[in-house]
């Protein structure tokens, strides 16, 4: 599904909508398991694992399509996107997913709220915040543009962490679409 591309200004008027983020009491609006490279199954459950990641996502083995192969990396085992920031980039929830991550949140991801070394509870499980860094790539570039690119690797995006967050899972749990997210 093809959307329009936004212009930086485009992007920079929507900093007041995701702003509002909750800093507590937040929502997991959206679960993208990713089973292959390309693929996304969207899911109303899932269970986290801190050996797994997301129980069914190919994280622990998507670096051994790489030539050459390399290791999971254990701080990048889930990542989380502002909902809000989702949206603006993408145009549609049924987009959202493109951006690669797994789970979308309505929550406020940016370091001022969750430094690195962070919790946050959501459902059952427990996710830390790592230093791991998250920034857009090349598929992001094809898939929202290049300003939505620069917009989400702008100072301000870095700190607000528009192009999301990784994390490692310290305690297994399931998750639903619903869910609260709150700090730990």
């Amino acid at each position: 599904m093809a959307a329009k591309h936004l212009t930086t200004a485009e992007l920079e008027s929507g900093l007041p909508e995701i702003r509002q983020s909750p800093n507590n009491d937040g929502e997991l609006q959206l679960i993208s398991r990713r089973p292959a490279i390309g693929e996304r199954d969207l899911i109303e459950t899932g269970e986290l694992d801190t050996t797994q990641g997301l129980v069914g996502d190919d994280w622990s083995t998507r670096g051994q399509h790489q030539t050459p192969p390399r290791d999971p990396k254990p701080d990048a085992q889930l990542t989380l996107m502002n909902a809000r920031a989702a949206q603006l980039v993408s145009g549609s929830k049924e987009r959202w997913a493109l951006a690669g991550d797994q789970l979308y949140v309505d929550f406020d991801i940016g370091r001022d709220n969750l430094p690195i070394g962070s919790r946050v509870q959501i459902g059952d499980a427990i996710v830390e915040v790592t230093a791991e860094p998250h920034p857009g790539c090349k598929k992001f570039v094809e898939r929202f543009g290049m300003d939505a690119m620069t917009f989400v690797n702008s100072e301000e995006g870095k700190q607000m962490c528009l192009r999301g967050i990784n994390t490692k899972i310290v305690q297994s749990g399931a998750i639903r679409v619903g869910d609260k997210i709150n700090k730990a």
